[in-house]
């Protein structure tokens, strides 16, 4: 392990200790807030320690396999019992120690929130809008094998199904490190191309489609309260598509225009006009947050390369090849062939690619600040 990640993780063993200290306090319990806040850091540095703990108890194994194969010269049969048990813990030490300095990266505190997931179908037409419906459907399996919950906030229909746009919401439990919906899902934003034979079709051509997807992290009350009344306008009219009756029968969706930056944020999901004005607000202050850091990302793009570029939801991020099976994801150079399992929510093994592929990077990156580079 790296020097610096090594005082990094001294550091975060030390803190474990206060920690017990803290909590076992009578005082601390009475403040519910805090509380939590000492539960949820206590909860992440034990399943550092943890790790350590195995990393160390392995390099002691290994360290018994090496004096072992020493004093096994005259018995072959112990000499290779030693040999195999070496190989054995130094590929678990060098993947528990990739996987130690991965936890150590500090972290976007915007990860642990709640995301908005927004899909627009692009250039294809109806073709765009059917795998813009895919898309969605995807995104969904995959929160339901995670556990998570999902809320469709706003959406309108492609005239031969999935959808022209759609906003979704999820939401979920941190995970063993603090990692929410947005920070599994933030790498997904870009242009998803798709090549396939449209049901349309009826030569059996293969045509590309597009479509793209931003992911937004749910702003805290906080940054929503920072907008100013006055700079909004605020419509109502009647929702269109599923809903029921009474859905359709009153003024209950709402629009409303951020009129300093033109964004629009729509909600029309709820009966409930209030409650839409509420939801909408959300999705306009995550709309307006993103704008902000995508400025300040494009600013940084000529000095630094990041994993998902400049933040251009245009750039082409991933290929979805149906008559191959082929998934292709162009920042990290990963294919797996097996296209139909994805689609139907198997993308646990994109998502951890891609976290660890940035991982890595901010391993580099904080390695060079670490030397003065």
């Amino acid at each position: 392990m790296k020097p610096f990640l090594r005082q990094t993780l001294e550091r975060q063993l030390l803190r474990l200790h206060e920690l017990d200290a803290l909590l076992s306090a009578s005082d601390v319990v009475s403040d519910l807030d805090r509380f939590r806040a000492l539960t949820r850091e206590h909860s992440e540095a034990s399943v550092l320690a943890d790790q350590y703990n195995r990393l160390t108890g392995r390099e002691a194994d290994l360290a018994s396999a090496d004096g072992m194969l020493l004093e096994a010269k005259a018995d072959p049969e112990m000499a290779a019992m030693a040999e195999e048990e070496i190989t054995a813990a130094k590929a678990d030490i060098a993947r528990l120690d990739e996987a130690l300095q991965l936890m150590l990266i500090p972290k976007d505190p915007d990860d642990r929130r709640a995301a908005f997931i927004e899909i627009r179908a692009g250039t294809g037409g109806d073709e765009s809008a059917l795998f813009a419906g895919d898309l969605f459907r995807m995104y969904t399996r995959f929160a339901e094998r995670s556990r998570w919950q999902t809320e469709i906030i706003s959406e309108s229909a492609g005239e031969l199904g999935g959808y022209k746009e759609v906003v979704l919401r999820i939401d979920g439990p941190l995970d063993a490190m603090g990692v929410g919906v947005y920070g599994k899902l933030r790498f997904e934003s870009g242009g998803h191309r798709v090549q396939r034979v449209p049901a349309t079709e009826t030569q059996g051509r293969i045509h590309t489609s597009a479509c793209t997807v931003a992911v937004l992290p749910e702003p805290d009350e906080a940054v929503a309260i920072q907008i100013n009344p006055a700079d909004l306008r605020i419509d109502t009219y009647r929702a269109s598509g599923a809903g029921g009756q009474h859905i359709n029968k009153t003024d209950s969706a709402v629009r409303i225009t951020h009129i300093p930056t033109g964004i629009v944020a729509e909600c029309q999901d709820d009966r409930s006009q209030h409650r839409n004005k509420a939801k909408a607000l959300q999705v306009l202050s995550a709309r307006i947050v993103e704008k902000d850091r995508a400025e300040r990302a494009a600013k940084d793009a000529a000095t630094r390369k990041g994993l998902i570029g400049s933040g251009d939801r245009s750039d082409r991020i991933r290929t979805y090849n149906f008559p191959q099976g082929r998934l292709t994801d162009h920042r990290i150079n990963l294919t797996l062939y097996k296209l139909a399992l994805i689609m139907e929510g198997d993308l646990g093994d994109v998502v951890t690619a891609l976290q660890v592929a940035r991982g890595a990077e901010q391993l580099a990156e904080l390695e060079t600040a670490n030397n003065g580079g």
